[in-house]
């Protein structure tokens, strides 16, 4: 029988922040959308001031406003 690995605290963390980044990245996207000329570095800004201490922390604000 073929045991699964189970990948390292390290590389689960790696996987879960690029995917918040993919998120992150599409909620600017939309909101781009609805802005144009608004830079999308300053949307970005915008959409995670509220919890900058790390990319988890913004995740969560965000999909409280979804």
């Amino acid at each position: 029988m073929k045991t699964t690995r189970t990948p390292a605290l390290e590389e689960r963390i790696r996987l879960v922040r690029a995917d918040i980044e993919a998120v992150i990245e599409a909620r600017v996207d939309a909101v781009a959308k609805e802005s144009p000329g608004v830079p999308s570095g300053v949307i970005r800004n915008l959409l995670t001031a509220r919890a900058p201490a790390c990319p988890c922390a913004q995740y969560l604000e965000l999909d409280t406003k979804a």
